[in-house]
């Protein structure tokens, strides 16, 4: 199905071809899930939005009008996806940002996606992706235009698996392809990987990550082996859109859908 879209608050159909997004994808975005009318979590992507925007030398956008913008995209439905984009707007030949860019906002709104139930309830099966994350701090936890990485690995997704799992350069557990990932390696511990040099931060990543300290979970925000990995009680993945994911499967190893998972559900189905 065709997406409604709108350029700078106006309903569109094309770009202009000298937008920097198309040609460096000099930008960032946010993926919005919308619930009634309402956007889940908005205070949270616009504030990743701002500190991208502030990382990359971005002009922030008003965010009175953005936040109409978002509004008007989301009436009336029951159910929606938002894709909100940023790029630094147009500019001629060569990387150097133009002196007085002018911000270009694009959104999308697409129809929710028709994920099957048990994926949720009984679980996924991960494959490990060959494709690497390369490691840039000044980059690190931004949802950037920059997705080759990602396009490579999904694309290995080919014999039926739900997600695939990203290693960074040094073979560390990084994320899925369009999820965070969680594992628990004893009873009420609970280990997620620092995304200090590689990854995206993501909004639900954050929202589960504050909830589960304050019913004093013991957190930890660290380095991950894949042998960590593998060997834990429970895993799951995240993301805004898909809530939480248990993993059912990687490769030769299998998991339960356990406490902490379950909670987790819980707290990602939270407004």
């Amino acid at each position: 199905m065709t997406p409604a879209c709108w350029i700078d608050g106006q309903a569109a159909e094309a770009l202009p071809l000298t937008d920097r997004g198309l040609h460096y994808g000099d930008g960032l975005f946010e993926t919005l899930a919308v619930r009634a009318g309402h956007i889940r979590r908005l205070d949270m992507h616009l504030e990743r939005l701002d500190a991208g925007c502030e990382r990359l030398g971005i002009l922030k956008p008003d965010g009175r009008q953005l936040r109409r913008e978002l509004d008007a995209a989301c009436q009336g439905q029951s159910q929606a996806v938002l894709k909100l984009m940023l790029t630094r707007g147009s500019g001629g030949r060569g990387y150097r940002p133009p002196v007085e860019p002018q911000v270009t906002r694009i959104l999308f709104r697409y129809p929710w996606p028709d994920y099957p139930r048990d994926w949720s309830e009984q679980g996924i099966e991960l494959r490990i992706c060959r494709t690497r994350l390369g490691l840039n701090p000044a980059l690190a936890g931004l949802k950037h235009l920059n997705r080759l990485e990602q396009v490579m690995a999904r694309a290995e997704l080919s014999d039926g698996r739900q997600e695939g799992l990203m290693l960074d350069a040094d073979g560390s557990v990084i994320e899925g392809t369009m999820t965070n990932l969680f594992a628990s390696p004893a009873e009420g511990r609970l280990v997620t990987p620092d995304l200090a040099l590689t990854g995206v931060a993501g909004v639900t990543r954050r929202h589960i990550l504050e909830r589960a300290r304050e019913e004093g979970l013991r957190v930890e925000v660290r380095s991950l082996t894949l042998d960590e990995l593998l060997e834990s009680r429970e895993i799951f993945v995240c993301n805004s859109i898909a809530g939480v994911w248990p993993v059912q499967r990687i490769e030769a190893h299998s998991y339960p859908v356990g406490p902490l998972t379950r909670r987790a559900s819980t707290w990602a189905a939270e407004n």
